[in-house]
C-alpha cells in the first residue's frame, strides 16, 4: 500500500465517493441524445466513478457503482412495467441496473499496470464502458427482444444499445484523459500535476 493511499482516512474516502456519486448521478440526468426505450448518452457521468475507483481502489469504486446503480434503478421504476415474470425482473435489476453500473467501479483497475495516470484512467474507463455495454446486450436479448420485430434480436440489441453506449465510451475515455493529465488523483488532497512532471512520477 502506498504512503499516499494510507494518508486518506476512510471518512474522506466515504465523503469523496458521496460527493463523486452525486455528481454521477446529476450528470446522468443531462442526456443531449435520449433513446426512446431507455439508454441515453449522458455528459460525462461514468467519469466520477472511474475516477473513485483509481482514486481509492476498485472496493470503492465498485461500493460507489452499486450505490449508483440502485439510485438509477429507483429513477428507472417504470421499466419494470414493461416486463413480466420473476426471471425478466431479475435481469432488468441486475443486467441494466446492478451490475451494469456496479461494473463502473473497476476503473482503476489499470492502476498498479499502467504507470501514466491518465492512460490508465482512460483504459479503464474503455473497460467499463465495454462491461456495462455487454450487460445492456444481455437485457436487450432476453427481455427486450419484443422491439425488435423484424430485426434479429442479437443485431438489434447489438447497435440500439452500442447506440448510446459507443458515445460514452468515448466520452468517458476523453473525459478520463483531460482529467488524469491535469489533477494528482493520488495525493492526499486532490492538486493539479506538476508540469514538469508526467502522470507516471506519481507511481506507487
Amino acid at each position: 500500500m502506498s504512503t499516499q493511499k494510507s494518508n486518506i482516512s476512510s471518512v474522506q474516502r466515504l465523503a469523496e465517493c458521496g460527493i463523486m456519486l452525486a455528481l454521477a448521478v446529476i450528470l446522468n440526468e443531462f442526456t443531449p441524445i435520449k433513446l426512446p426505450f431507455g439508454g441515453s448518452v449522458t455528459f460525462f457521468s461514468q467519469l466520477p466513478i472511474v475516477v473513485i475507483s483509481y482514486r481509492h481502489g476498485v472496493k470503492w469504486g465498485l461500493f460507489t457503482g452499486l450505490a449508483m446503480g440502485v439510485i438509477e434503478m429507483l429513477f428507472g421504476l417504470a421499466n419494470f412495467s414493461y416486463v413480466t415474470g420473476i426471471a425478466a425482473y431479475l435481469i432488468l435489476i441486475f443486467a441494466d441496473y446492478v451490475v451494469a453500473f456496479s461494473a463502473l467501479g473497476l476503473g482503476g483497475i489499470f492502476r498498479g499496470s499502467i504507470k501514466n495516470q491518465a492512460l490508465s484512467l482512460a483504459a479503464g474507463g474503455a473497460l467499463v464502458s465495454v462491461i456495462r455495454f455487454v450487460c445492456h446486450f444481455i437485457s436487450g436479448v432476453t427481455i427486450w427482444g419484443g422491439y425488435a420485430e423484424d430485426t434479429p434480436v442479437a443485431i438489434y440489441s447489438l447497435t440500439y444499445n452500442g447506440s448510446y453506449m459507443l458515445p460514452e465510451l468515448i466520452l468517458t475515455v476523453i473525459g478520463a484523459l483531460v482529467v488524469g493529465s491535469l489533477l494528482d488523483l493520488r495525493a492526499p488532497r486532490l492538486k493539479a500535476l506538476k508540469r514538469t512532471k508526467t502522470a507516471s512520477t506519481t507511481e506507487e
